[in-house]
C-alpha cells in the first residue's frame, strides 16, 4: 500500500494531482482581459431596456446575449474562485473574486429592468411572440419558470436597487469564509504518546477518527476553544446572515426566508416539514445507534468527540488515491459504460484538486464549469475520503451530462437534486464492497460506515435542518441571535437527535459556529432529502438494471429542464410524501440489527 501523500506548501504537489485550471483561462492576464470584455457586454445588454415587450425577436436577442453573456461569466467566476481556494490567504487572488464580484452585481443592477418587463407582457401576447419567433421556444422554460415569481417582482426602481444591494448581502458569508479559513488557527493536539498533531478545519475530522481517545479529546477541545474565542463574532455574522436573508424575502413579499428560498428552487415547504416529522418519529432508531457505539466502545461515557470513533479494530487502512479511483470505477460499473466513460475522463484529465496544502479551502467540492468539472478534495487515505471521492464524481457527472444535453440556460441544476447523484454513488460505493467481503469483522466495519453516512446525513442534516428554521423563525419574530440563544437551541436539538445515552459536552452546543452551510440559505436538508432519494435511486438501479439506468441518465441529463421534483419522478422517486424517508430509516434499522448480530 503506497503511503498517502502529504503537503505543506502547493508547489509541492504533482501536476497530476491538481487542477487544470488552464482549461478555463490561459493566466490571469487572459483572465483581466475576458473580464474587461464584460463592461461592453452590460452596455450591449442595458440598451435592451424598455423594448422587451415589443416583440418576439426583441425579447429573444436579448435572452440569447444574456445566455452567452451568463456563460462567459460562469468561465470568469471559476477561475477567480478556484484560485482563490487553492490558498484562501493568497489576497492576490481574494481581490480578483471582489473584482469579478463587483462586475457581476454592477450586470445584475443593470440588468434589472428585465423582470419587471417581461413580467408586464401578458400572456396572450407572450403567446404571439412564440408564434411570430419560433427561436423563442429555446427560453420557453426559463420564461415560464420566471413568470412563476409574478406576486414577489417589484417595479424597475426597486429591483434595481435590490440588485445594487446584492454585494452587501454577500458580506456575511465572505466574511465568515475568511474567518473560519483563513484566519482562525488552533492549538496543536496532544496524544497518547505525547506527540503533537495540527488541527484545523480539514485536519479535525482525520483527528476525530483516530482510535485514540486522547488526540481526539484534545483536538475537540482545541478546535472549540479556536471558535470559543470569536462566539460573539461568528453569531454576529450568522445573525447577519439570516437578517439579510429576512430583508431580501420581506422585500419580495415572502412570509418568511424559509418560504422565499423553497420557492426559489420550486420545492414544496411541504417537503422540508416532512422531513424532520418523519425523522422525528425515528429518533428511535437513532438513540439505539448511539446505545450500540457506547457498548461497543466500552466507554462508562459517551462524548461527542467519540462519535466519529472506529468500532472495528484492525480494519482501517490507509487508501492510495489511486485505488480509490479504481474502486469508484468498478463500484459504479452498474450505472453502465457511458458513465464508466465520463468518469475515466475526469480521473485521467486533472478534473480533481487532490491533496490539502497550507491555506487551502477546507472540505470538498465540485463545481460545475462548461467546460469541465472542478473538484476540490483534501484526500487523507482514509475510507470517507474514498467516500467523498465517490460522492463529488457524482456532482461531475451531473454537471458535465446536464450541461452536454441542455442549453447553457437550462443546463444549472437546483440544489435540491443536487446532492441526489453524489449520494446514489455513496450508496452504490457502498453495496459494492459489502459484496466483496465475507469476512465478518470487515463487514461490521462497512455497515458500520453504512451507519455512520446515515446519522451524518439523514440524521444530523436534518437537525442541522431543523436549527435554520429555528433560528430563522426567531429572527423574524424579531429576535437577535447572539450566541447565547444559537448555543441554547443547538445544545437543546442535540440532546433531543442523539438521545439520553450521549453527554452533551458543553462544547459542543458551538457547533455551529463552525457550519459554513448555514450561510447557503436553507441548504442542508437538501442533503437528507436527496440521501433519502438516492438510496431508494440505488436499490433501483440495482435491482432493475438497464431500464432504472436509462431513467437515472435521463434525470442526470435534465438540468433545469422540469421541475426538481418532476425530475426525481422520471426517475421513479416521489419526494412529495415521506415514504422515500421512511424507506431509507428502515433500512437504517435493518443494518442496525445486522450490524448487532454480527458483533454478538
Amino acid at each position: 500500500m503506497e503511503q498517502v501523500n502529504v503537503f505543506d506548501q502547493r508547489s509541492e504537489i504533482p501536476k497530476e494531482d491538481t487542477w487544470a485550471i488552464e482549461d478555463l483561462f490561459a493566466d490571469d492576464q487572459a483572465w483581466e482581459q475576458e473580464l474587461a470584455t464584460l463592461e461592453e457586454d452590460q452596455q450591449e445588454l442595458a440598451a435592451f431596456a424598455g423594448h422587451l415587450a415589443e416583440g418576439g425577436e426583441v425579447l429573444c436577442a436579448y435572452l440569447s446575449k444574456k445566455e452567452a453573456v451568463n456563460a462567459k461569466a460562469s468561465l470568469l467566476a471559476n477561475y477567480c474562485m478556484r484560485k482563490s481556494d487553492e490558498d484562501t490567504r493568497n489576497t492576490h487572488y481574494q481581490a480578483m473574486v471582489g473584482k469579478f464580484m463587483s462586475v457581476a452585481v454592477a450586470m445584475e443592477a443593470a440588468l434589472s429592468f428585465q423582470t419587471p418587463e417581461i413580467m408586464a407582457v401578458s400572456d396572450e401576447l407572450l403567446k404571439q411572440f412564440y408564434t411570430a419567433c419560433p427561436e423563442l421556444e429555446r427560453y420557453r422554460r426559463y420564461l415560464t419558470d420566471l413568470r412563476r415569481y409574478r406576486a414577489h417582482i417589484l417595479s424597475p426602481a426597486e429591483e434595481k436597487l435590490l440588485a445594487a444591494a446584492g454585494e452587501l448581502a454577500q458580506a456575511p458569508d465572505q466574511i465568515y469564509g475568511m474567518f473560519a479559513d483563513a484566519d482562525l488557527t488552533f492549538e496543536d493536539a496532544l496524544d497518547s504518546q505525547g506527540n503533537l498533531h495540527p488541527v484545523s478545519q480539514s485536519t479535525f475530522a482525520l483527528c476525530q477518527e483516530s482510535p485514540d481517545r486522547i488526540l481526539r479529546k484534545n483536538a475537540f477541545e482545541s478546535l472549540y476553544q479556536g471558535f470559543g474565542a470569536f462566539r460573539n463574532t461568528a453569531a454576529g455574522l450568522l445573525n447577519a446572515q439570516n437578517k439579510q436573508l429576512k430583508f431580501f424575502a420581506e422585500a419580495r413579499n415572502y412570509p418568511s426566508a424559509f418560504e422565499a428560498s423553497l420557492d426559489g428552487n420550486d420545492v414544496p415547504t411541504e417537503v422540508y416539514l416532512n422531513l424532520i416529522e418523519t425523522v422525528h418519529a425515528n429518533l428511535d432508531k437513532m438513540h439505539r445507534y448511539v446505545r450500540l457505539r457506547k457498548k461497543l466502545l466500552g466507554v462508562e461515557e459517551l462524548h461527542f468527540y467519540d462519535i466519529y470513533a472506529p468500532l472495528v479494530a484492525n480494519v482501517d487502512k490507509k487508501i492510495s488515491f489511486a485505488e480509490a479511483k479504481q474502486t469508484v470505477l468498478h463500484a459504479l460499473e452498474p450505472l453502465g459504460e457511458a458513465y464508466g466513460t465520463i468518469l475515466k475522463e475526469g480521473f485521467e484529465n486533472r478534473w480533481i484538486d487532490v491533496y490539502h496544502s497550507t491555506g487551502k479551502r477546507s472540505g470538498a467540492y465540485s463545481a460545475g464549469a462548461r467546460v469541465h468539472p472542478f473538484i476540490l478534495l483534501n484526500y487523507t487515505g482514509t475510507l470517507d475520503s474514498q467516500f467523498t471521492l465517490a460522492h463529488e464524481m457524482g456532482h461531475a457527472v451531473h454537471s458535465y451530462l446536464s450541461n452536454k444535453n441542455q442549453n447553457p440556460v437550462d443546463a444549472g441544476y437546483v440544489i435540491f437534486v443536487a446532492e441526489v447523484a453524489s449520494t446514489c454513488n455513496e450508496a452504490l460505493l457502498m453495496e459494492y464492497l459489502l459484496g466483496k467481503t465475507e469476512d465478518q469483522q470487515e463487514r461490521a466495519y462497512l455497515i458500520n460506515h453504512f451507519l455512520e453516512q446515515f446519522k451524518g446525513t439523514l440524521f444530523r442534516q436534518t437537525m442541522f435542518a431543523e436549527f435554520e428554521l429555528n433560528i430563522g423563525k426567531m429572527v423574524s419574530a424579531g429576535q437577535t441571535l447572539t450566541a447565547d440563544v444559537l448555543c441554547q437551541e443547538y445544545r437543546r436539538l442535540n440532546e433531543l437527535y442523539f438521545g439520553p445515552d450521549m453527554v452533551v459536552d458543553e462544547q459542543i452546543a458551538l457547533e455551529w459556529a463552525r457550519i459554513p452551510h448555514f450561510y447557503y440559505d436553507y441548504y442542508v436538508f437538501q442533503y437528507a432529502t436527496g440521501y433519502a432519494a438516492a438510496i431508494a435511486l440505488s436499490r433501483r438501479i440495482l435491482h432493475e438494471g438497464e431500464p432504472a439506468v436509462a431513467d437515472y441518465l435521463e434525470f442526470l441529463s435534465g438540468g433545469c429542464s422540469k421541475s426538481p421534483i418532476d425530475l426525481l419522478k422520471g426517475a421513479g422517486v416521489d419526494m412529495t410524501g415521506p415514504e422515500p424517508v421512511e424507506q431509507a430509516l428502515k433500512l437504517f434499522g435493518e443494518l442496525l440489527d445486522e450490524m448487532e448480530a454480527l458483533i454478538d
